[in-house]
C-alpha cells in the first residue's frame, strides 16, 4: 500500500504531455472523465502563481458500485482523481488514491478484494501509459 494512500509515480514527460496521455488512455479504456480542473489556471486567475497542477476526476459505475454498495462513505473517495503536478527542480509526477487505502479508510473489507484488485492493475496500467517513455 503507499504510504497514506498516495501513490506517485515519476514522469517521463512534461506536465501537458502527462495529462494528455493520461486522458487519452482512460477515454480508450471507456473510463468516463468527469472532470479536469487546472490548479495552475485558477491560481492564475486571481494572481496568485502555481507550478503546473491539474486534476483529473474520472471513474465508471462498474468499478466503483460495488465499494458503495458495502459502505456509502466510499462515495467520497469515488470518483477516482488523479493529479499531474511539477516539483520545484520540473519534474512531472502522476499521484492517485490507492484503491486498497480506500477500501481500508472505509472499512470494506475481503467482499471487494476483487473490485479493489481489478481498480488497482487498471490504475497502474493508466499510469504506466501515461508517465513511461515507449
Amino acid at each position: 500500500m503507499a504510504v497514506d494512500g498516495l501513490i506517485t509515480v515519476r514522469s517521463s514527460f512534461g506536465p501537458a504531455d502527462t495529462m494528455a496521455r493520461l486522458e487519452a488512455d482512460m477515454r480508450a479504456r471507456g473510463l468516463t472523465v468527469f472532470a479536469h480542473i487546472d490548479h495552475g489556471a485558477g491560481a492564475a486567475q486571481v494572481g496568485l502563481a502555481l507550478r503546473p497542477t491539474d486534476l483529473l476526476i474520472f471513474g465508471n459505475a462498474k468499478g466503483g458500485t460495488p465499494l458503495m454498495q458495502v459502505a456509502q462513505t466510499s462515495g467520497i473517495d469515488l470518483p477516482l482523481k488523479a493529479l499531474v503536478w511539477q516539483d520545484e527542480s520540473g519534474t512531472t509526477w502522476l499521484s492517485y488514491d490507492d484503491p486498497a487505502w480506500i477500501a481500508e479508510r472505509h472499512g470494506l473489507g475481503r467482499s471487494v478484494d476483487a473490485s479493489v484488485h481489478a481498480l488497482t492493475t487498471a490504475l497502474g496500467a493508466i499510469a504506466k501509459a501515461a508517465t513511461a517513455a515507449a
